[in-house]
């Protein structure tokens, strides 16, 4: 081993930590600018307020509403009021389904009358006038393929699986329940069924039906489709063991109208150095009209919009380009995040991330990536930026279906990740409502969003 002098052994040690030494001071200056945002978040985030008023001025805002019209208003003024960079509205034509008067359900044995709570499921077609017919219950398309057809046709077709509570992540056990709220009408159609009886997507108990988009084949006739509470599904169950041939009444008068023109609501705030570098966080301002939309997706509105004023009211501008995006129609069509992706293709931007809130407004836990296997890797050296606000979780997952259209344009999609256990209780129902909205929890999941945006901002991907 050579020796050298003390002064040049200190020159060679102080070259050979200066990496180390300049990542850690880094990383210090980091953790202090995310404080910022989070202390900026907790004494005076304006998410919840911005929520109230959503909520309560506009309330459930189904695309092609006058309600859905009234959000745009309301979404492009208070951008405009954040005092952001610049505010414009992105013209999308989207579906106009209306549901009409509410929906009544019973099903009868002899003289016995038992009545149910049930909503149209969107999209879905009338029943015109009272529709009678028996049931049939399955809980697999294995077992509705098995039934002989004198057993289906002309009957309901009750799709009765529950959502799998084993599944710790709630919205897995969602998205393997709902291919029968998807499927259910065009099955059923296709078996000569008269309509078909989808058991809510929930794992709770109790009385509220879950709405949601459904789908028909215009090679198959289009029957009615409704969804029926849990309550309501094991009722029907139950009855149905003791009296097979009960009959089931539905009576529902929903209507597809002509496209309606919409828009996405955008804000921005101009990037320091990187201008023409652009990332994109937002949510979805559409919601189904049975309650106020506040977890789906108003949290994720106010969220997208808050990430763009902490940014702004701490002083960290960013260095990229950062926008606001209030896509309309992801309930029912995707329309906006399509156009907003074909019109960014268009133009030729460079759009390095997006992220998108649409697991309502719970506490946060961290992000779900789409990206390539380096990419990921850079972003999970963050997660200890994280550790103290227990939002370091950052691995493979769902960006958002509004984003979904942007892959291949960016480098990472990015799903905001919440403690989502509560979330599908009143996911698509009357119970969406302002006050199921914990203050703290919506702030906290804000700052948390904004703090990986500044880090983005700052280093790229």
């Amino acid at each position: 081993m050579r020796f050298l002098s003390r002064g040049v052994a200190a020159v060679a040690l102080a070259a050979a930590l200066a990496p180390a030494a300049q990542a850690q001071s880094a990383s210090k200056i980091d953790s202090m600018a995310i404080r910022t945002l989070y202390d900026e978040a907790l004494l005076r985030g304006q998410s919840y307020e911005n929520l109230r008023q959503l909520t309560s001025q506009v309330g459930g805002r189904l695309s092609g509403s006058p309600e859905a019209q009234k959000a745009v208003e309301w979404g492009k003024a208070a951008m405009e009021k954040a005092g952001f960079d610049r505010v414009y509205l992105q013209e999308v034509m989207v579906p106009h389904w209306v549901r009409g008067a509410k929906e009544k359900a019973e099903a009868k044995a002899g003289s016995k009358a038992v009545k149910f709570n049930v909503c149209a499921l969107g999209g879905s077609v009338a029943t015109k006038g009272k529709l009678k017919a028996g049931v049939v219950e399955v809980t697999s398309w294995d077992q509705l393929a098995a039934l002989p057809d004198n057993q289906v046709k002309g009957k309901f077709i009750f799709f009765n699986r529950p959502m799998n509570p084993t599944f710790i992540e709630t919205g897995r056990a969602y998205g393997d329940a709902g291919d029968q709220r998807r499927r259910g009408a065009i099955e059923a159609a296709k078996r000569g069924a008269v309509g078909a009886l989808v058991r809510s997507l929930s794992m709770a108990h109790d009385d509220y039906p879950h709405t949601g988009t459904m789908s028909y084949d215009e090679k198959v006739t289009k029957v009615p489709a409704a969804a029926l509470s849990t309550n309501g599904a094991d009722r029907l169950s139950q009855l149905l063991k003791a009296n097979p041939t009960l009959t089931f009444e539905l009576e529902m008068s929903c209507q597809q109208l002509p496209e309606v023109k919409s828009y996405n609501v955008i804000g921005e705030l101009k990037g320091s150095k990187y201008p023409d570098e652009i990332i994109s966080v937002g949510g979805h301002l559409d919601s189904w009209d049975l309650g106020e939309g506040a977890h789906d997706d108003g949290t994720g509105i106010v969220q997208s919009m808050e990430v763009l004023r902490l940014l702004k009211a701490t002083g960290l501008r960013p260095e990229r380009t950062v926008r606001a995006v209030f896509f309309m129609n992801e309930e029912n069509g995707t329309r906006g995040g399509l156009k907003y992706a074909e019109l960014a293709k268009a133009a030729n931007e460079k759009h390095v991330a997006a992220m998108e809130s649409d697991g309502g407004g719970f506490t946060p836990r961290g992000f779900g990536v789409e990206a390539d296997p380096a990419t990921l890797a850079k972003m999970q050296q963050w997660a200890p930026l994280f550790a103290p606000y227990h939002s370091q979780e950052i691995g493979p997952g769902h960006g958002g279906t509004d984003i979904g259209p942007l892959k291949g344009q960016v480098k990472a999609l990015i799903g905001y990740d919440c403690d989502d256990q509560r979330y599908f209780d009143i996911h698509h129902t009357a119970a969406d409502t302002f006050d199921k909205v914990n203050r703290r929890e919506l702030e906290l999941g804000g700052a948390s969003m904004a703090a990986l945006i500044y880090l983005i901002s700052k280093y790229g991907l």
